[in-house]
């Protein structure tokens, strides 16, 4: 249980350096955000629980190609911000959008050869 909480623990306060930075640099946090840090401690993570060398691999090649469906929001969101949706709407619309080109992926990459 002790394990658990320090994972979380670690991974929290990651995500309130990123906001704290975010709030005095807006490009510095996303600077640091930009950074892989929630896989690479998800990839310690697994190697600390099961040191299975393939499975870390397979997570990393599938962390790859679940990032590239996840990028139009980040155009998209601020995007919809700058033409007057509200923060709600196109934060909900963003997540929208990324879920449906994370269902296209799901759909074409085993049909061009990748197993996820």
């Amino acid at each position: 249980m002790t394990y658990l909480i320090i994972k979380a623990a670690v991974s929290g306060v990651l995500v309130m350096i990123i906001s704290e930075v975010a709030r005095r640099s807006p490009g510095l946090g996303g600077l640091i955000a930009s950074l892989p840090l929630v896989s690479v401690l998800g990839i310690i993570w697994l190697w600390r629980d099961t040191s299975d060398l393939e499975r870390i691999a397979s997570h990393s090649q599938a962390t790859f190609w679940f990032v590239l469906p996840s990028l139009p929001m980040f155009l998209a969101f601020p995007m919809m911000l700058r033409h007057g949706l509200g923060f709600w709407l196109s934060l909900a619309l963003s997540c929208l959008l990324t879920m449906g080109l994370y269902l296209v992926t799901l759909w074409i990459l085993p049909r061009i050869g990748i197993d996820l």
